[in-house]
């Protein structure tokens, strides 16, 4: 929130659908960093459940835009590929769903990627918004808010201490070593959401706050927030890196794409990642390097049944 001139781009890796491939993979991200992008992104589902009750928070309809019969890579797995194809670039997850691992596992496999890629790390984490599917990986929906803030308390101690013991709420264990440790002793860990219980988790938890999707008018208001619980936390807003993930058609002008991406540098963003439509990326990826698929299908066609209530609620 240092207000900086500069900013750094991402681009979202095709982790899902057609694309979802080893050769699209590896092409893609060595053209990417060829192309001078500062970071590379895969997001998270681990299962897609055929019935989904719950509110997809980022469209107008709610429904989650792509079939579980979808290819959808693991995202820690898909990265620990890139990194072994590409030597510069950040790797990050937008977001990692906290309650769908245990922090053991996550702290381990976080740690021994950014081992292999030393300091390229990035978490990019979130409490998530899928009720079915973080309930069938064993984690508490309705308590996934406080589950996810001790889980990042024990990732940082994996990662920071020899030896670590711990005795919460929802985690319990002895004396243990959680090793290699990171290759600058952290991975810092940039906080996605914007309830003002997810700004408070970033004021108190987080190296950043990762905006999903924003508007410049949406996130002055959250960075108005954030500020607020910044002070309530004692914390020094410019110690925060400010990013986003945004979705920008291909096909708008480039005009129009400069000035979106100027309002939130001006609001102090620092670094965005670039998402490509699944509609445009999939056919010029397959004229560009002769790949045969279809395009995966943007609307959805999983069942999703009425949502009982809204999912952002305060966690």
């Amino acid at each position: 929130m240092g207000g900086l001139s500069e900013m750094r781009f991402g681009c979202h890796l095709p982790v899902y659908g057609p694309a979802a491939t080893r050769d699209t993979l590896v092409g893609f991200a060595r053209r990417a960093e060829a192309l001078g992008y500062d970071s590379l992104w895969a997001s998270d589902h681990v299962v897609l459940p055929w019935r989904i009750a719950s509110r997809y928070p980022y469209n107008a309809t709610g429904d989650f835009p792509l079939s579980p019969a979808t290819d959808f890579l693991e995202p820690l797995t898909a990265l620990a590929l890139v990194a072994g194809v590409t030597e510069r670039a950040a790797l990050g997850t937008t977001v990692l769903v906290l309650p769908h691992r245990h922090p053991l596992l996550a702290a381990k496999m976080l740690a021994t990627l950014d081992h292999l890629a030393p300091g390229r790390v990035i978490l990019g984490a979130g409490v998530g918004w899928m009720r079915e599917e973080i309930e069938a990986l064993g984690a508490p929906f309705d308590r996934r808010g406080a589950w996810s803030d001790e889980a990042i308390g024990v990732m940082r101690a994996c990662w920071r201490d020899e030896r670590v013991a711990h005795a919460g709420e929802f985690f319990r264990f002895d004396q243990l070593a959680c090793r290699p440790a990171p290759a600058r002793g952290s991975i810092p860990i940039w906080i996605g959401g914007h309830t003002p219980r997810a700004l408070r988790r970033v004021a108190e938890l987080g190296d950043g706050w990762h905006a999903a999707f924003p508007t410049a008018a949406a996130l002055k208001e959250g960075l108005e927030h954030l500020r607020s619980a910044c002070a309530k936390a004692g914390r020094d807003p410019k110690t925060l890196t400010v990013s986003a993930r945004l979705g920008l058609p291909g096909k708008k002008p480039g005009a129009e794409l400069l000035a979106e991406v100027k309002a939130l540098r001006d609001l102090g963003v620092e670094h965005v990642i670039l998402e490509p439509a699944a509609r445009d990326l999939v056919p010029r990826l397959r004229k560009a390097w002769g790949l045969e698929f279809d395009p995966v299908p943007l609307e959805p066609v999983g069942v999703r049944e009425k949502p009982v209530r809204d999912n952002q609620e305060q966690v």
